[in-house]
């Protein structure tokens, strides 16, 4: 993705200070994997191509985070403010804001960017939805953000309300795509029912959904997920394919939010971002591995991984773990639980590793069974995040994760088939 309390407890607005000094360290003495060896070319490389062909005498908004960068890690704004018959005359910030100094769940204000004295609206906090006033003078709406390919982080909830106002005020609307880190194949989770769309459930799609930001732009268009479809176009990447993990196209990687520092973090939200929300086991935030594993203080790490690995649950392996987590859930107690290990990311079955955790700690320790135990406040967001109350309550009954299995992926293959109509790439 990812609000309310608990975006406050998972995501703090506090010191993060031991955590965030060993991230900076990994960062800093991460290997350069991508120096010289980059293989895919994202939107804005294209564009940069072309010459800025399709901006040409227009004015444009644009709306980025961080993360839009070119290949040699430069700015999209940079580029378009600089660009040549190119005029940005306004920039839009989704959650974390445009240059990513904001933390989840905090309101985003509006201001002037320092860097290019172009005016900066938030489209997090009080208004979602451009507003025709934000959208005044501008001729042309740009969208550059890299995502994460799960349901629930917000990024794609600005798209589709970005795309909704577009057409509404008749502003052509330009998606400078980029890869979908999870890769294009892999699908998991039922479609949001009604009464649970929300910012963190906005679109009709499976929790992992197997698209890149353009593919899904010419879906929420070509399915009529918006009242009036916008003016889309896609600035479509080369050499992107569908069975690349974010490794696989050599493209450096700029956090997309501070709990998602690297690309495989991005494998790991969900895999546990679901049951994050219930606030009563650390998924690693608030520690030095976010969304990668499963602790309490009530857990003995040796039982708790045997009996997991004990499912043999395909390409996943769970390892003994103990620690102490620096702030949200546990902050300063001793906790043991498990590290989630992908060893075969096309195997593994990423957003089923939550059910089944659920069920084992019910199992192993009927005493902390989730729902009987979790802060009933936080049942909310968990049904939005799923999409539906049904997987509460099912499993509520047994803490079986086969009482929900089918629920779960009863969506999927039609997803998968619908798809396909708006695949850019193979």
């Amino acid at each position: 993705m990812k609000k309310n309390n608990l975006r406050s407890s998972l995501f703090p607005t506090g010191s993060t200070g031991l955590l965030i000094t060993l991230l900076s360290c990994c960062l800093l003495f991460a290997p350069d994997t991508y120096a010289g060896d980059i293989r895919v070319k994202t939107g804005i490389e294209v564009l940069k191509e072309s010459g800025f062909k399709i901006l040409q005498g227009k004015r444009v908004g644009l709306i980025t985070n961080p993360t839009g960068v070119d290949n040699n890690l430069r700015s999209t704004i940079d580029i378009l403010h600089e660009a040549d018959n190119v005029q940005l005359v306004a920039l839009y910030g989704p959650e974390h804001g445009v240059r990513g100094d904001v933390h989840a769940g905090d309101k985003v204000s509006d201001f002037k960017d320092p860097n290019t004295g172009v005016p900066v609206y938030s489209l997090y906090g009080a208004t979602r939805k451009p507003t025709k006033e934000m959208l005044e003078g501008v001729d042309l709406l740009v969208y550059d953000i890299q995502d994460i390919g799960c349901r629930s982080y917000t990024y794609i909830s600005t798209l589709y309300l970005a795309m909704q106002a577009a057409a509404e005020n008749n502003i052509g609307f330009v998606v400078l795509d980029r890869p979908n880190p999870l890769g294009g194949l892999k699908v998991e989770g039922n479609l949001v029912e009604e009464g649970f769309f929300s910012f963190v459930s906005q679109l009709k799609i499976p929790y992992v959904y197997g698209l890149t930001c353009g593919e899904l732009a010419e879906m929420i268009n070509g399915e009529q997920m918006i009242p009036q479809p916008c003016q889309l176009t896609v600035v479509k990447m080369k050499k992107w394919r569908r069975k690349m993990h974010f490794e696989d196209t050599g493209l450096p990687w700029v956090p997309t939010s501070p709990h998602i520092p690297f690309a495989h973090s991005a494998y790991f939200y969900p895999v546990s971002g679901i049951l994050g929300e219930l606030g009563y086991i650390s998924i690693g935030v608030g520690y030095t591995l976010p969304f990668e594993m499963f602790a309490a203080e009530w857990i003995n790490a040796e039982a708790f991984a045997r009996a997991l690995n004990a499912k043999r649950l395909p390409g996943i392996t769970f390892r003994p773990i103990h620690l102490k987590p620096y702030y949200s859930v546990g902050a300063g107690t001793n906790m043991q639980g498990v590290q989630i290990h992908l060893t075969d990311f096309n195997k593994a079955r990423l957003s089923d590793i939550q059910f089944h955790v659920m069920e084992m700690a019910a199992q192993l320790y009927p005493e902390h069974s989730v729902f009987e135990h979790a802060p009933a406040n936080r049942f909310d967001m968990f049904d939005k995040v799923s999409g539906s109350d049904f997987i509460r309550k099912e499993f509520s009954r047994n803490h079986r994760f086969e009482d929900i299995s089918a629920y779960w992926t009863k969506d999927e293959e039609p997803f998968r088939k619908l798809s396909k109509k708006y695949y850019l790439y193979r």
